[in-house]
This record gives C-alpha cells, sequence and structure tokens, in this order.
C-alpha cells in the first residue's frame, strides 16, 4: 500500500494540479513534505514498538495511513492535500519499520532470509507497479482514487494482522530520547528533503539543505557518544556484520535508488515509449525477484553470506551497465531478458544485506538496528535518485532535452558503483551469516 500509494503520486501530479489548480513548485511539496515527515519520525519507530509492543504500533500506524489516504481523497485545496500527505508520512514511518521488526522477532535465526525474501517483495513490486497502477486510475477515473483504494486495504491490514499476527514482547526502554529525535529526525528530514529537491533544480538552496542535515546529523553523533539512552544505537557500528550491511548496502542502494528514476524516463524520453509500455517492460524485474525468492536461502547456504556478496555485487553491477547498451533500436524482448536477469541478482543482494544486518545483533538491539538500516536505507535511494538527475543533466548538456549518450554514461557509473559495493565485504568473517542459514547456532548473547 505504501510502496504503491509514494509512487502513484507521482504520476498524478498532473491531475492533480489541473483539478486543484496549483502550479508544479507547490504541487511537489505534496512529495516533498510526506518525505520530510517520514524522515522526521523513522527514529521514532522502535522506541514505539519497544515501549508499546509491536503488533499495537503497526495497526496503529496503519490506521493513521489509512485516515490520511481518506483526509487525501477528500482533499479540496493543495494545503489541505499538503497536510494529509504530512500525516500519511508519519504513519509510513512508523509502519514498514515495526513491520520488519515484527518479522525479526517472530522467525528464528535460521528462517530470516526465506521470511526478508517476502519482506523485500512490496519494495521490488512497488516502485513498477504504482507508475502503471497511478496512470491507469488518472486515466479511467480521477486521482482520488489513488488514495480511496487504501480503505479496503487498510482496513484490511489491520483486521489479518490482529487476526494473523501474535503480540510481540515489549522491551523495557529508557524515557525517550527528546533531543536524540530532534537532532535525528530533523537532519535525516533535511538531507532527504535536499536530495530530493536536487533531483528537480541542482541549486544552492538544496545543497544548503543537505549541508544542515549533515550537520545536525553530526551533533546527533556527538549526542549518542554521550547518551546511552540515545533513540538511534550507533554502538552497534562495533559488529562487523551490521556494520558491512549498513556500509556496503548502502553503497549498493546509491545504485538501485537510480534504476527506478532512469530506466522509465529513458524508455519515455528518449525512446518515446507510453508509460504503459515502459512500465510492461520495467515490471519483469519484480519477476526476476520472485524467481529468487525459492533459491535464495540455498544460495546462501551453500557458498555464505560474504562470498555471495563480494560476487553478486559485481554480477548486479554489470546487469545495470548492461541497460548502456539500450537504444531505440534495441528489441523490446532483449531488454525484458537483460531487465528480468539483474532483476534475479538485485533482489538476492537485497535479501542478502537485509538478513545480514541482524545477524550479530541481540533481541534487545533489534530495534536499533532496524531504525538505523531503514535509516540509511531511505538516504541512500534519495542520493541515488539525486545522483542520476545530476549525472544526465550534466552528460546531456545542462539544460535540454535528455540524451542517450548520457543515459549510457550514467548506467555505466551507476554499474560500476554497485560493483564497487562489494569493497565493504572484503573484511566480513569466512562465517559471517552463517547461523542465518542454519549452517551453526547463534551464540547466546
Amino acid at each position: 500500500m505504501q510502496q504503491v500509494d509514494s509512487t502513484a503520486v507521482a504520476t498524478a501530479l498532473p491531475s492533480i494540479a489541473t483539478d486543484l489548480g496549483g502550479s508544479p513548485v507547490t504541487l511537489h511539496s505534496i512529495i516533498s513534505v510526506y518525505l520530510l515527515s517520514a524522515g522526521v519520525f523513522l527514529p521514532v519507530s522502535g522506541w514505539a514498538a519497544d515501549r508499546f509492543g509491536g503488533r499495537r504500533v503497526f495497526c496503529w500506524a496503519i490506521g493513521i495511513f489509512t485516515l490520511a489516504s481518506l483526509l487525501c481523497a477528500m482533499s479540496q485545496s493543495v494545503p489541505m492535500l499538503v497536510a494529509a500527505r504530512a500525516l500519511q508520512g508519519m504513519a509510513g514511518a512508523m509502519m514498514v519499520p515495526t513491520a520488519r521488526l515484527i518479522l525479526v522477532r517472530s522467525v528464528r535465526r535460521d528462517e530470516l532470509v526465506p521470511a526478508m525474501v517476502m519482506m523485500s517483495m512490496p519494495a521490488v513490486v512497488g516502485p513498477t507497479m504504482g507508475p502503471l497502477l497511478g496512470g491507469f486510475i488518472t486515466t479511467v477515473s480521477s486521482w482520488h482514487w489513488i488514495f480511496w483504494i487504501n480503505l479496503p486495504i487498510g482496513m484490511a491490514a489491520i483486521a489479518l494482522t490482529l487476526l494473523l499476527v501474535e503480540k510481540v514482547p515489549t522491551q523495557d526502554r529508557a524515557s525517550f530520547d527528546t533531543i536524540g529525535f530532534l537532532l535525528s529526525g530533523l537532519a535525516i528530514g533535511a538531507i532527504i528533503l535536499g536530495l530530493d529537491s536536487a533531483t528537480r533544480d541542482f541549486s544552492q538552496f538544496s545543497l544548503i539543505q543537505v549541508a544542515v542535515g549533515l550537520v545536525l546529523l553530526v551533533f546527533y553523533i556527538a549526542h549518542a557518544r554521550r547518551n546511552r539512552d540515545a533513540i538511534l544505537d550507533l554502538t552497534l557500528f562495533r559488529y562487523p556484520t551490521f556494520r558491512a550491511s549498513l556500509t556496503g548496502g548502502s553503497l549498493f542502494r546509491i545504485a538501485m535508488g537510480a534504476l527506478p528514476f532512469m530506466l522509465p524516463l529513458l524508455m519515455q524520453e528518449v525512446f518515446h515509449y507510453t508509460p504503459l509500455q515502459s512500465g510492461a517492460i520495467t515490471f519483469v524485474s519484480a519477476i526476476g525477484a520472485f524467481g529468487m525468492r525459492a533459491i535464495a536461502k540455498y544460495i546462501l547456504g551453500r557458498f555464505g553470506f560474504r562470498r555471495v556478496l563480494l560476487c553478486n555485487a559485481v554480477i548486479a553491477g554489470a546487469s545495470i551497465a548492461l541497460f548502456a547498451t539500450f537504444t531505440d533500436q534495441t528489441a523490446p524482448a532483449v531488454m525484458i531478458v537483460i531487465i528480468l536477469f539483474g532483476g534475479f541478482f538485485r533482489a538476492l543482494q537485497f535479501t542478502a544485506v537485509n538478513s545480514l544486518a541482524f545477524a550479530q545483533t541481540s533481541e534487545a538491539e533489534a530495534s536499533h538496528a532496524n531504525a538505523l538500516a531503514q535509516m540509511a536505507q531511505r538516504i541512500a535511494q534519495s542520493i541515488g535518485v539525486a545522483a542520476a538527475a545530476l549525472l544526465l543533466r550534466s552528460f546531456s548538456g545542462g539544460e535540454g532535452a535528455l540524451t542517450d549518450h548520457a543515459f549510457e554514461i550514467a548506467f555505466l557509473l551507476v554499474g560500476l558503483l554497485a560493483a564497487l559495493s562489494s569493497v565493504s565485504f572484503v573484511r566480513l568473517p569466512v562465517g559471517a551469516g552463517d547461523e542465518l542459514t542454519g549452517k551453526r547456532a547463534r551464540p547466546a548473547d
């Protein structure tokens, strides 16, 4: 619901502009305010789940997201829609991280890999399905239905959660770290908002926003070092598996964040495909990801996390570099095969990285590890989109139409970055993550 909603809204912006009469700059605040709100409240998810219980927080988050969707659908003006989207962002920041935390605490460690595969499916399918759904809805009906359809989905999700998900025990947490929340939340929000602004207009203002976010992040790090009960526990970086997951995973996600931005743009702006044609071709990456689902645990168990992460990063990077060979004369069947092939290996890398973050963390540390991993993921994806926009703008000669030459260079550089993420996994112990595949029991906490 969240992944599809976020990408469908971008497709529907022209229809919203026609209906509500806002300017393009004003209307983009519908997306920006969601990103800002989600970034600010993301650090709260772990504390809230520990304090009040994961299932309860998850249900409340779904409920608030659904209510915000109702308010979005009923909006009669841009300010009202912006306010409703801010509420959606707050709920979204609590919803997905809490769901992942419930999963981590509900399955055995040796079953975490296949569980993470299932957890990653919406993240793979959402960005490819959203534009298709957004374009279809705005074509046959009105943009309001992008939000109306969330109502039955949200209510069903709450009912199924209460029926199928067991209560997750609460954890002892200190009083709420207000200073840490303000510093970390505003830092994440400013960085993501600045990067989002840079994708549209790489200006001094966007750089200032990112710089302010980085300064606040430095202040948070100093605060966390003095405070044992900081809202985000930075001592988790002492674990080699967690450290490699976040550093290597972030580099890989920067590359992956660029793809949903560049591929549709190439096909629609350079090849002059319709949004439906473009979406139908890029959607096959989700099929490749689903194909990986059945054998991910076997591959990681057979070859080990370290070897898979090292080799697969290079293979996934090469699959991205192959996109540089696409021209308007390339047969769609060839593009489909390459995208399908790449989708398999990219999903395998995501699964391994997401699982590895929890290999050495204790039960009590799971919420902190989850919040930090989600924070790194959001920032990396935003960097990827901003970097892709900057590369395309630079190699197209600044202003004017995008060129196929710019896309060739951008895909090669993005593929190289994905391959270079393998360096972060070199220092992993040979048996890193074996407890996640059942090769050995996890040591007692």
